[in-house]
């Protein structure tokens, strides 16, 4: 661009009769440079102020190699799995960092794995953008809840104390610890506000889930219907559960596909705590490990925040009809 730019002042200055030499002066360069740029302009027009071709440094690596690298990358050496930019290049001929600058420029990651599942639910579609559907467009006088359980919260108490984070230096914790129970936490995410509410228990059977859903017709106000969002784990539809909301009209289930939890926000939720409080702590008993989930819990609730649609969840979306409307496609085949 600062070369293109330049070319243009020369042409427009010689336009306006400028000599060469003062061109030269100002613009900082040669006389030379300058007369060659006013030729090629008197000769070709604006296309003579274009590069040669064959200008710059010409390519040291074959073409053929770099098609190796390219075409080869999906086929890995026997016993291996994958390419490593070493192997690849001792197999090739040529550097290691050569086949990195390779593979980035042609977006190929072969270090790179990503995980699926994919949903076996005769009904998954139905149930997708009942999901969704509350989450787009929440329905009027009633409260949006992302409820579920995240069970075996263990009170992993490390076998020394570790050194703090410091200048130089990470936070240290050992590998090893001893375990002093587990408890675990239910958990109802209000999806607009972003506040909780939560219990803990010993166990998670339909017994405590009911008692948790007890406790979210206490603490929510009755003029609200309730749409509730959970799994599809037994305990949630047991009997006697069912029996209990068909008794609260207030009460409305809405249940994620099979093998898909994480349309549930709470799972998000799930993820800060285990890695704000669980997972780097280190707890001498399960009274410990229930104190600090409820400081936790108490401070997100004082300054509530939402988990927010993002251009993401867009492509997600796309992504998901699209491969939806290929699996219908291969069905109908």
């Amino acid at each position: 661009m600062v070369r293109e730019r330049e070319r243009a002042e020369i042409i427009l200055l010689r336009l306006e009769g400028v000599s060469v030499a003062e061109i030269a002066v100002r613009l900082n360069t040669t006389a030379k440079r300058v007369s060659m740029w006013s030729n090629r302009f008197e000769m070709r027009g604006l296309a003579g102020l274009e590069e040669a071709a064959g200008r710059g440094r010409k390519p040291s690596i074959p073409a053929k190699k770099i098609d190796r690298v390219v075409t080869e990358v999906t086929r890995p050496p026997k016993g291996r799995k994958r390419w490593s930019v070493r192997s690849m290049g001792r197999h090739v001929g040529i550097s290691h960092s050569t086949v990195q600058r390779i593979w980035s420029k042609n977006d190929l990651k072969p270090h790179v794995t990503r995980t699926f599942k994919l949903s076996n639910d005769t009904d998954f579609e139905q149930k997708f953008w009942d999901v969704i559907g509350l989450y787009l467009d929440p329905p009027t006088n009633a409260l949006v809840l992302c409820c579920d359980e995240k069970s075996q919260c263990q009170a992993l108490e490390r076998s020394q104390p570790g050194l703090p984070l410091g200048p130089g230096h990470p936070r240290t914790m050992t590998h090893d610890y001893r375990r002093h129970g587990t408890t675990t936490l239910f958990a109802a995410l209000e999806y607009l506000e972003g506040k909780l509410i939560t219990r803990t228990e010993q166990r998670h059977t339909h017994v405590e889930w009911l008692r948790f859903l007890k406790q979210i017709d206490r603490e929510t106000p009755k003029s609200l219907k309730l749409h509730l969002i959970a799994d599809n784990y037994a305990t949630h539809k047991h009997p006697k559960v069912k029996a209990w909301i068909a008794k609260r009209p207030r009460f409305n289930m809405h249940f994620t596909p099979t093998s898909s939890s994480w349309l549930n926000l709470v799972e998000r939720f799930f993820a800060d705590l285990t890695e704000d409080v669980i997972r780097s702590g280190s707890f001498a008993s399960v009274k410990e490990l229930v104190d600090d989930i409820n400081a936790y819990l108490a401070e997100r609730n004082a300054n509530p925040q939402p988990y927010k649609w993002t251009a993401k969840g867009e492509v997600i979306l796309e992504k998901i009809s699209r491969a939806r409307a290929a699996l219908d496609k291969a069905e109908a085949a």
